[in-house]
């Protein structure tokens, strides 16, 4: 805190029982004999700061140290949390060790971070041959008809929107959309298989 406010930082209790009597900024900073009419305007300001620090749980720091949150209150709650976790991401890696991810040939797809990131999460990697553009098809044509038949059809205006939309439709296309080449979902083809 600077030298200026060493002084008015004693005197914060009898300037907060004066404005509590009704007397303004400048009554005060005049009252205690203050040059500089801000002074009170800053100290106050300040105060406040603090007070709304401490009721949203964050511990005043020293300075030069890092900010600390305050500790939960409700362990179990904070425990019943991680647990959770740890569970969604156990069935995170579940669902990610049988997922196939198909690429091009681009540059990204090709480099050695993306390879390493891709088996980190223990995605198996897929590409294209070059010139071939049938190895891709069935990923192209599911795109295809996921644009024509659910995006140009609708205003999308939120990114939620968007992803509420999609997943229906995926849901659609794998359990109700019959094919007109096999007569079947592509669900019941499979589990038929």
């Amino acid at each position: 805190m600077s030298r200026r406010y060493t002084h008015v930082q004693e005197l914060l209790p009898e300037i907060k029982a004066m404005l509590s009597e009704g007397r303004s900024q400048r009554e005060i900073a005049e009252h205690l004999g203050l040059r500089d009419k801000n002074v009170v305007k800053d100290l106050l300001k300040r105060e406040r700061r603090k007070e709304r620090k401490i009721k949203a749980g964050l511990n005043l720091r020293p300075k030069g140290r890092p900010r600390k949150r305050a500790e939960p209150v409700d362990v179990v709650a904070e425990q019943a949390y991680e647990i959770k976790r740890l569970k969604m991401e156990d069935e995170k890696k579940r669902v990610a060790a049988e997922l196939q991810l198909h690429s091009g040939q681009g540059f990204q797809y090709t480099s050695q971070g993306y390879f390493n990131l891709t088996k980190e999460y223990g995605i198996t990697p897929s590409m294209s041959r070059r010139g071939n553009c049938y190895d891709n098809a069935m990923a192209e044509n599911f795109f295809s008809i996921l644009k024509t038949e659910c995006i140009y059809r609708q205003k999308i205006r939120t990114f939620k929107q968007a992803k509420e939309l999609i997943d229906d439709f995926i849901y659609f296309y794998n359990h109700e959309r019959i094919h007109l080449k096999t007569g079947e979902t592509p669900l019941a083809q499979r589990l038929s298989a």
